[in-house]
């Protein structure tokens, strides 16, 4: 847990971190254990409280774009890619049928929960401290994640008034543990493919495959 010791997190209770850290096939397994769900909801507040000021005094954005922005630096690519340099991952506890689909999903979400639990036990202006080191220095750098892809597609179609699906082609693998294939279509014509454990992050790929071709 190298990341608990570099932001000083050995102080929250170790049931609110547990609990932060599992996710509901591992409590329904468990009996006594709580799941991260509550913690969530309080840490995807305490992220949007926390970011949104951050624009506000920071930028001079509308509210429209400030909108927009704030939503590129919280969307669940962005929480999964975060929660992957601090090591979240290899933390998570999960049941037996979940533990091979860790998805980016369960990832962002375990962020969030994890932010939740440092509010509870710290309060808010260390919740800002810990979002400022981590987050801030992507939005200073104005980071794309892949989230963004689909949006930024979905302009560049809504410019040149074209047609624009996402098309399922193909689905494999075990009920726990499916792969998922998509296809984006421009006017009918196949742009790009990608693959995903949901079809949301294979939708985000084959934008993110159409979005390069239609870029250069």
């Amino acid at each position: 847990m190298d990341f608990i010791k570099k932001y000083n997190l050995e102080k929250i209770p170790h049931d609110l971190l547990m609990e932060a850290l599992t996710h509901s096939s591992y409590s329904n397994e468990h009996k006594g254990s709580v799941n991260y769900e509550r913690l969530e909801f309080l840490g995807d507040a305490v992220l949007e409280l926390i970011t949104s000021e951050y624009f506000y005094q920071n930028t001079d954005y509308k509210e429209g774009i400030m909108t927009k922005k704030r939503a590129s630096f919280v969307c669940e690519q962005a929480l999964a890619h975060y929660a992957k340099e601090l090591g979240i991952p290899s933390l998570i506890r999960v049941g037996h049928g979940q533990e091979n689909n860790i998805n980016d999903t369960i990832i962002a979400d375990v962020f969030e929960s994890i932010l939740g639990a440092i509010y509870l036990t710290f309060g808010l202006d260390f919740a800002k401290s810990y979002i400022y080191d981590i987050v801030v220095p992507y939005i200073e750098k104005d980071f794309i994640f892949l989230g963004d892809y689909k949006t930024m597609l979905q302009e560049c179609v809504q410019t040149d008034k074209k047609s624009l699906e996402y098309v399922l082609v193909k689905e494999y693998g075990e009920a726990h543990d499916k792969t998922f294939e998509v296809e984006v279509k421009i006017d009918n014509i196949v742009y790009g493919r990608g693959k995903g454990k949901s079809k949301k992050e294979a939708e985000q790929h084959a934008a993110f495959d159409a979005y390069k071709k239609s870029a250069k």
